[in-house]
């Protein structure tokens, strides 16, 4: 009898671990496997041709796909009943949909932001505080570097959800520049002076044209305000740029740059 139990122990024992064994293979070798087909899938002409944002997406999707299936394979490989997993399976997704609706929202707002192209990988936008250059579009989160050389992420349910700024969107941007001058200065010639070094500034576009006005009149000064159009990647080298060329052309004329002020009035009583 206790021959028979050990007999059948020892050959359960060895099946189950031949089982581990081409499991563990399975797994090691699948996942190897499955890194290179998305890379091979990644490398294809026509997945090439596809925008930088939806190859950013699909590669994210297949990476989860491709590895869940080798997950699956290799724990029905070690003897789990494939009916018994697929419906333990369905209910823990029950459960982990239930808990991680966020991360269901993003997934949704991934796929939103690959069909309307809100933005893509390359787009300068603004969103939740945030503002800098798309450098990566996955399935769940939009990644930012911004300016000064840091990384932000953002949830996809979030930027398709709020409102978001895309700086980058159109070919050409408006450049709007403020000036204060002191009271008593030449409006025409202040107009002038703003007029004359957009027209120097080659980044310029002569249309629509440059335009120049008094803007309001404030408790110690008069501001004017420059308005330009330049193409998009030249904003800030127009904007930099001609804020220096107008503080020099001012002074060249003349034309104070006032400081605040306050009129004080004594009655003698």
């Amino acid at each position: 009898m206790w021959r028979n139990f050990l007999d059948t122990l020892l050959s359960g024992a060895f099946e189950f671990g031949v089982r581990l064994i081409l499991a563990i293979l399975l797994l090691v070798v699948g996942l190897k496997i499955a890194n290179f087909l998305i890379k091979r899938i990644a490398k294809g002409k026509g997945f090439s041709k596809l925008d930088v944002s939806v190859q950013s997406f699909f590669k994210s999707g297949m990476s989860v796909l491709f590895k869940t299936l080798v997950v699956v394979s290799a724990a029905i490989m070690l003897g789990l009943p494939a009916t018994a997993f697929i419906t333990a399976l369905a209910s823990c997704g029950v459960a982990i949909g239930l808990a991680l609706q966020g991360s269901l929202s993003n997934f949704a707002g991934g796929i939103m932001i690959l069909i309307f192209k809100p933005f893509k990988v390359g787009d300068y936008i603004e969103a939740q505080g945030y503002e800098g250059t798309v450098k990566n579009i996955s399935i769940f989160y939009t990644t930012l570097t911004t300016f000064d050389n840091k990384g932000v992420t953002l949830p996809n349910g979030t930027l398709t959800n709020n409102p978001m700024r895309n700086f980058t969107a159109e070919d050409t941007r408006r450049v709007d520049l403020e000036f204060s001058v002191a009271y008593g200065s030449d409006i025409e010639l202040v107009k002038g002076v703003l007029l004359e070094q957009a027209a120097k500034n080659t980044m310029v576009l002569d249309n629509p044209e440059p335009f120049a006005c008094l803007l309001r009149q404030e408790a110690s000064a008069l501001v004017f305000q420059l308005r330009v159009w330049c193409n998009t990647p030249d904003y800030w080298s127009v904007h930099f740029e001609l804020q220096e060329a107008v503080k020099k052309a001012l002074e060249q004329q003349n034309i104070c740059v006032p400081y605040n002020q306050m009129d004080i009035h004594i009655k003698a009583e």
